[in-house]
């Protein structure tokens, strides 16, 4: 009895401590966002009050990030990217579920495995490459989010895929239905939980990379909003209160779209786990 009484009073005090980490990153930018520069040095911690509190931060982080073409530019790659990845991994994970053969098999193999290539292992020769073909736009780096995305989005759909009875694809083939439609009219709106889940982890991943972007955008008019942000830390100096205005602001979008899927999150990678 000691033991459980134990167990209940510990449980919760973890629960609380985890948070508080968690929470933390967050209250220093939200809270140091409404500090001035001196403010930030002198108390990061503390909450915005007099001499340190201003309101000029999110004015000019907005206007120094050109935030509405950037963000334009953001939204255009990461729901483009997202919906690609949506409709390529979905086709191919079903084929690759309702194909029997070894092939299948070992090309779903080879999706799993390339999950554990780092992307800097191919960074270099893959940039190389685009830039050869003239692919190194917006659209080339949609291109390449597809093909970096499609490994886990293929697993995911493979999963729940094996859960939806073939008796419904032989019902609408018997009715007429050609391959293209048994998958849109009978598969495709099945998906719905599976690919919500997968919509918020690429969204999420794409809206906030770095890396492969400044790889390849080579022009400010298609630069995103991570890219606009590396322009608060110059070589002699950092602009720490419009950086951190700029990530709240930055944080907004993706945000409202999270707390509108979130009830499909676990319910779309419970489905989709594989069994």
């Amino acid at each position: 009895m000691v033991e459980k009484k134990g167990k209940k009073i510990i449980a919760p005090i973890i629960g609380i401590i985890l948070a508080l980490i968690f929470i933390l990153p967050l209250y220093i930018v939200v809270t140091n966002s409404f500090k001035t520069q001196k403010g930030i040095f002198l108390d990061l911690m503390g909450l915005p009050f007099g001499e340190f509190l201003t309101l000029e931060n999110y004015p000019q982080a907005f206007e120094q990030l050109d935030f509405i073409r950037s963000f334009f530019n953001s939204l255009f790659i990461s729901v483009g990217s997202t919906l690609f990845i949506i409709i390529f991994a979905s086709m191919a994970a079903w084929m690759l579920v309702r194909t029997k053969t070894k092939l299948s098999g070992f090309l779903y193999f080879l999706f799993a495995i390339a999950m554990l290539i780092p992307f800097q292992a191919v960074m270099l020769p893959l940039v190389n490459l685009m830039g050869r073909i003239g692919f190194l736009n917006p659209l080339g780096l949609i291109f390449m989010y597809l093909g970096f995305g499609s490994s886990l989005s293929i697993i995911l759909y493979h999963g729940f895929i094996k859960n939806i009875p073939i008796e419904l694809e032989e019902a609408a083939i018997i009715d007429g239905c050609n391959t293209f439609q048994v998958f849109f009219y009978i598969i495709f709106p099945l998906l719905k939980p599976i690919t919500v889940t997968v919509s918020i982890l690429n969204i999420m991943w794409i809206w906030n990379d770095f890396l492969l972007p400044q790889l390849v955008i080579n022009r400010p008019e298609w630069q995103t909003i991570p890219l606009k942000m590396f322009y608060f830390f110059g070589q002699y100096s950092k602009k720490w209160h419009l950086a951190l205005a700029g990530l709240v602001i930055s944080m907004i979008p993706i945000v409202i779209f999270y707390l509108f899927a979130q009830k499909h999150i676990i319910k779309g990678i419970t489905d989709g786990s594989i069994k």
